[in-house]
């Protein structure tokens, strides 16, 4: 799908329509969404000039929408509100949040006309992101992560952030950071070494992110001890990284310089600790990428979207972002499907193997189905095993298996009951227990 004028969004088909033909008939490409998750698609894929945003949906409703693609700064054009029983509160809330205007249904066609031409013709910069954690995903352990920050904003001790390599210290520090005040990282230990008070003066007021204390020099560690003395006095607040444990920074950094930095602690998940949340990190990337370098619509195909999320990732979610825009900088527009994906992947492996998996042991075998059985019976044999061999994956975790296999979980209990299978007692409806 190429770029698109006009996104409508709004769960009454008929609404849709309407205004679809309307534009249309004024000469404006038009997309048609149904609710938030084909317009988060489509928004990325068709990169709308402007969007014409019901606020109520079924799913998610619009002003969410709107606080969601400002906070992960996809705000990158004019959005319309459109609602027939919005309170005066909400179209303010709209408007602070970004939103340029608000149309009452029913909409006149003047005024529908006028508002369209007005969102056209003015230039449109990107939202500045609110602070958030949404790059690193939406997992439970990453909503755990942004409640352990929560606490430690509150704080003025300086903070140590604990973690593998490629984590997303950063996003995790400028979390930490108050907005709209100085945020500074020095890039090497030649400028933590030559001028810390500098290094404190820039940052007055704000935050100073040491990226790695883990290899700090001792000529670094000199200049660190300067600076400490004068963060109190500048109000910088201090945020450290450590891709080591803390048992191997004992070794490597002065015990009272380590004691200092490491008051407040906070451990930052491992993108496998949290693999639900790779496609849709996958996705998101892709998409950032796209419009960043205005490259034509590129999507991840299913298969591919399983396959990233089967990966180890030792550099976590750096490595995750330099694989996709990898993937998204060398492919053609439309799908990038598993064939690329794979390529890409075994550059990682040792020897360069083709990935296809996770090197674990090889799934069972698919049993052998009686061809002779009638279409039915035949179908039912193989989502039996289908099915109890997802549950076994997930370690039985039903929620996860909803998910993979695309089934709401009531529907899948009913499915389950259908073909005797067992359920994890844990995850039994209540009016079975």
């Amino acid at each position: 799908m190429g770029s698109q004028d006009i996104l409508v969004v709004d769960d009454e088909v008929g609404i849709r329509e309407l205004l679809s033909e309307i534009l249309q008939d004024e000469g404006y490409s038009v997309a048609v969404a149904e609710n938030a998750e084909a317009a988060r698609k489509l928004r990325n894929q068709a990169q709308p000039r402007l969007v014409l945003l019901d606020i109520w949906m079924p799913d998610t409703d619009g002003v969410t929408l709107l606080k969601e693609w400002a906070r992960n700064g996809q705000l990158t054009m004019p959005v319309v509100m459109m609602s027939g029983h919005a309170t005066i509160d909400t179209a303010v809330e709209a408007t602070r949040i970004g939103a340029l205007d608000f149309l009452e249904k029913p909409i006149g066609l003047q005024k529908l006309l006028a508002t369209v031409k007005r969102a056209l013709s003015q230039p449109v910069e990107a939202t500045k992101p609110l602070p958030t954690l949404a790059r690193l995903g939406e997992a439970e352990v990453v909503r755990e992560l942004n409640r352990v920050l929560d606490t430690a904003r509150g704080q003025a001790s300086p903070v140590l952030l604990v973690g593998a390599p490629g984590v997303g210290f950063e996003i995790c520090a400028r979390y930490l950071a108050a907005p709209n005040q100085p945020f500074v990282a020095p890039l090497s230990n030649e400028d933590i070494a030559v001028a810390p008070l500098e290094l404190v003066n820039k940052a007055t007021g704000g935050t100073l992110f040491l990226r790695d204390i883990a290899y700090l020099d001792r000529r670094a560690q000199a200049g660190l001890r300067t600076l400490l003395g004068k963060l109190d006095k500048q109000k910088v607040r201090l945020v450290s990284a450590s891709s080591k444990p803390l048992d191997q920074l004992a070794g490597q950094l002065d015990p009272e310089l380590l004691n200092a930095l490491s008051q407040l602690i906070v451990p930052v998940p491992r993108l496998k600790d949290h693999r639900e949340d790779i496609a849709r990190l996958a996705e998101n990337l892709l998409a950032e990428t796209v419009a960043t370098n205005k490259l034509g619509p590129r999507r991840f195909s299913q298969a591919a979207l399983q396959l990233l999320a089967q990966q180890e990732w030792p550099g976590n979610l750096d490595e995750l972002a330099n694989v996709v825009k990898s993937l998204a900088l060398t492919s053609r527009d439309g799908d990038i499907d598993i064939t690329p994906v794979s390529r890409i992947l075994s550059q990682f492996a040792p020897g360069g193997e083709s990935i296809v998996a996770l090197p674990q042991a090889a799934p069972p075998p698919l049993p052998m189905l009686d061809l002779a059985l009638p279409l039915r019976e035949a179908r039912d044999q193989f989502e039996k095993y289908y099915l109890e061999r997802h549950i076994e994956l997930s370690g039985g975790n039903m929620s996860r298996v909803a998910e993979k296999i695309g089934l709401e979980r009531t529907h899948l209990y009913r499915k389950l009951k259908s073909l005797g299978i067992q359920m994890p007692k844990k995850n039994r409806p209540a009016s079975e227990s």
